[in-house]
């Protein structure tokens, strides 16, 4: 049996390539979607995050990013309202690799129609590992962690 420092090196020397590589791919975008309870919640998040979100490429659903752009001055791309199709547009994002972290306070108390369209987010980040906030305690360790990954250099590719 090899030594087991021998494989670890081995590992790291094949897969630093190749992390490098997939952090350089699609996911660049940032979405950020808040039920209309939750908005306050969210305008105040990207508030205390705005330098870091100002370096990043936001996508919101529609009256959300509004409020966003309005009150924060932060660029967005809007798709359309939750209602509307907004979810899944930004789920077909999240499937198709564009996304790096998603941001979804939701209102768990308030009954939506369009909860089936929810549910297909959430669970589009689980099959892609998409890091999911729905509530704003997770939302800031993950806006916190982009930050960190914003000021950390990229590993050298020897």
């Amino acid at each position: 049996m090899d030594n087991p420092a021998t494989v670890n090196a081995h590992i790291d020397r094949s897969l630093t390539p190749a992390l490098a590589s997939y952090n350089k791919r699609m996911r660049t975008k940032v979405a950020l979607i808040a039920h209309d309870r939750k908005k306050p919640e969210m305008i105040a998040l990207c508030r205390d995050y705005k330098d870091m979100l100002a370096q990043e490429e936001l996508v919101a659903t529609k009256s959300t990013g509004r409020l966003i752009q309005e009150l924060t001055g932060l660029s967005v791309t809007m798709v359309n309202s939750g209602e509307k199709g907004g979810d899944l547009q930004i789920g077909s994002m999240i499937a198709s690799d564009d996304v790096k972290a998603v941001v979804f306070l939701r209102d768990p108390l308030t009954a939506h129609p369009h909860e089936p369209d929810i549910n297909a987010v959430l669970k589009i980040c689980d099959v892609n590992d998409v890091p999911l906030a729905t509530n704003t305690s997770t939302a800031r360790l993950v806006l916190g962690h982009l930050k960190d990954l914003q000021n950390t250099p990229e590993p050298s590719s020897t």
